[in-house]
C-alpha cells in the first residue's frame, strides 16, 4: 500500500480519456494507445483500452485494462487483438474509488439497447445519492466508482429515447459535478463537458478519422489537427453520417463557468492548450508575476521538476536573474517505486530527486514550485539545497495558498492536512526552512488562465456548486 503522505503531498488529477473513430475503416488500438501515453501524466494507477467494430456484429466490444502504466499493461500482440475502427482509452488516478483493477476504465456496459464503452475524467458531488436510488431499484454495481453511475444512467435514459447522444443529454441533467466524458456506442463517438467546464475535452482530425482527448498534446502525438475545444455543457457526436454534430442545451453563461485553474498551473502539460490558452504561456506568466509581485536578490532561478520549471523560466526572464538547473530527476521512478519505511522516508525525496551541488554552492537560490500541500516535500528538497551548498534559498509558488479541499477531481486533502490551513505565510515558511516565502497572489489567477471563468475553490471556499454534505473522497482525507 502506498505510504498516505507521499501520496498526498503531491497534487494528482484524476484521469486522461481519449476516443477516436476512424471513418475509412482503419484500426485505431494504435493511436489510442500512444493517445494516451501523451496523456500519461494525467493519471498512472491503471489504463485501458475499448474497440468495436462498426463493420462488425453490432455492439461486439474488445477490451484489455490493468492496473500500471501503458507500458506496463499493453504488449504488441494486444493491441494487434484489439481490431476495432472506433474506440476509447483511459489513464486513471483516483480521487473516488480505491486503487483497484475494477475501477479500471473505460467501463463497457451491456444493455438492451446493445453496448456502452465510456471513459470518465473528473468526480460527482451526487454520486452516493444517485447510486443508492439505482441500487434500491435493482441496480449491481460492480466497481465504487462514480463513473459507473453516469454509465448506468445514460443506459437506462438510452430505453426511453430515440438517440444514445439524447440519452447522455438526459443523464447530465441529473450528475452533478466535474466530467469529460468519452463514450463509444455501436455506430457513434460521443463526447460530453460538464457545463462548467471544470476538465477539458478537445476535438481533433487525422485524415478521415476524428478524435476526442483531454489535452491537445495528445492530438499531436499521433499527428492528428487539433479543431476546436469541447464546450462546457456541449455534447459533440461523431458519425460518418453527420460528422461533427453538436447540442449546446446544456451551456451555462461564460461568466458562470468554472474550469479548474490547476490544469493551467500543474496538471496539463506545458505543450498543451486549454480552450484556447498555451498552458506554457500561462506558467511562464505566473512565473512573471511572481518576479514583479514578490521580488528578491539572488543568483540563480531553479525549478522543481518538472511542474516548476516553466514558472522558474518566466520569474528569470521578468527579474533578470539567470535560469538554470538545480536538481536531477529519475526518469526511472515509476509507480511501482517501493517506498522506503517511515523512519527512512526522506530518502524517498532523494531517489527521485537529487541537487547538483556544482549548480548551488555558495549561491543565493529562487526555487519555484506549483503549490504546497502539506509542505512535507517542500522542506526536503528546500533542505537537499542548503545540504548542497545553497547559501540562501528563497522559495516562490505559483498559485495561492491552498486552505479548502477540492470535490471536483483533484486530490487536495482536507482543510486540517493542509499546511496553509490556519497558519501565515511567515509560519509556512518557518516550517519549510526557507529564507523567504511567496505565493502567486490571487487576483493573478484569472489573468494566467486567459480571463476564462475559472474555479478558485481550493484557495477561498467559495465553490461555483455548493459541495456534498459528506466528503465522499475517501481516501484523500485521513
Amino acid at each position: 500500500m502506498k505510504n498516505q503522505m507521499e501520496k498526498t503531498d503531491r497534487l494528482r488529477e484524476e484521469c486522461g480519456v481519449f476516443g477516436i473513430y476512424d471513418f475509412d475503416g482503419n484500426d485505431v488500438a494504435s493511436s489510442i494507445y500512444y493517445g494516451l501515453f501523451a496523456l500519461q501524466h494525467r493519471g498512472q494507477e491503471s489504463c485501458g483500452i475499448a474497440v468495436s467494430d462498426t463493420k462488425g456484429p453490432k455492439g461486439r466490444v474488445r477490451s484489455v485494462k490493468e492496473m500500471g502504466l501503458l507500458n506496463e499493461v499493453f504488449t504488441q500482440e494486444d493491441l494487434e487483438k484489439l481490431e476495432g475502427d472506433i474506440g476509447v482509452g483511459h489513464v486513471r488516478y483516483s480521487t473516488a474509488g480505491s486503487s483497484t483493477r475494477e475501477n479500471a476504465q473505460p467501463l463497457v456496459l451491456n444493455y438492451v439497447k446493445g453496448t456502452l464503452a465510456l471513459a470518465h475524467n473528473g468526480n460527482l458531488i451526487n454520486a452516493p445519492e444517485l447510486r443508492h436510488e439505482l441500487e434500491y431499484s435493482g441496480a449491481i454495481f460492480q466497481t465504487t466508482i462514480d463513473s459507473e453511475v453516469i454509465a448506468y444512467h445514460i443506459a437506462r435514459e438510452r430505453l426511453n429515447c430515440g438517440t444514445v447522444e439524447e440519452a447522455v443529454g438526459r443523464a447530465m441533467q441529473k450528475i452533478k459535478g466535474a466530467y469529460s466524458l468519452v463514450i463509444m456506442s455501436p455506430r457513434k463517438l460521443i463526447g460530453a463537458r460538464d457545463p462548467y467546464g471544470f476538465r477539458p475535452l478537445c476535438i481533433g482530425k487525422r485524415d478521415n478519422a476524428y478524435i476526442l482527448a483531454s489535452e491537445s498534446c495528445a492530438l499531436d502525438t499521433i499527428g492528428a489537427e487539433y479543431i476546436r475545444d469541447v464546450e462546457p455543457g456541449e455534447i459533440v457526436t461523431i458519425s460518418p453520417a453527420g460528422g461533427i454534430e453538436s447540442d449546446k442545451r446544456h451551456c451555462i453563461a461564460k461568466e458562470e463557468q468554472a474550469r479548474c485553474v490547476f490544469e493551467y498551473i500543474y496538471f496539463a502539460r506545458p505543450d498543451s492548450h486549454l480552450d484556447g490558452v498555451s498552458v506554457y504561456d500561462s506558467r511562464i506568466l505566473a512565473g512573471k508575476y511572481l518576479a514583479m509581485d514578490s521580488p528578491v536578490e539572488a543568483d540563480l532561478v531553479v525549478g522543481v521538476p518538472e511542474s516548476g520549471n516553466c514558472a522558474a523560466l518566466g520569474y528569470s526572464m521578468q527579474s533578470g536573474i539567470p535560469y538554470g538547473q538545480a536538481f536531477v530527476k529519475n526518469a526511472y521512478v515509476g509507480r511501482t517505486f517501493i517506498k522506503p519505511r517511515q523512519k527512512n522516508r526522506e530518502s524517498s525525496v532523494r531517489v527521485k530527486l537529487n541537487a547538483i551541488r556544482e549548480a548551488v554552492k555558495g549561491k543565493r537560490i529562487v526555487m519555484i514550485d506549483d503549490s504546497i500541500v502539506r509542505g512535507t516535500t517542500s522542506d526536503r528538497i528546500v533542505r537537499m539545497l542548503r545540504e548542497a551548498g545553497a547559501a540562501e534559498v528563497h522559495m516562490r509558488v505559483s498559485s495561492p495558498p491552498f486552505l479548502w479541499p477540492c470535490y471536483f477531481g483533484t486530490d487536495v486533502p482536507a482543510r486540517d492536512l493542509l499546511i496553509a490551513y490556519g497558519r501565515s505565510v511567515e509560519e509556512i515558511r518557518e516550517i519549510i526552512g526557507a529564507d523567504t516565502l511567496a505565493y502567486l497572489k490571487m487576483e493573478r489567477l484569472d489573468e494566467i488562465a486567459g480571463h476564462l471563468g475559472i474555479c478558485k475553490g481550493c484557495f477561498t471556499g467559495s465553490y461555483p456548486i455548493e459541495p456534498p454534505k459528506e466528503d465522499i473522497r475517501g481516501e484523500f482525507e485521513r
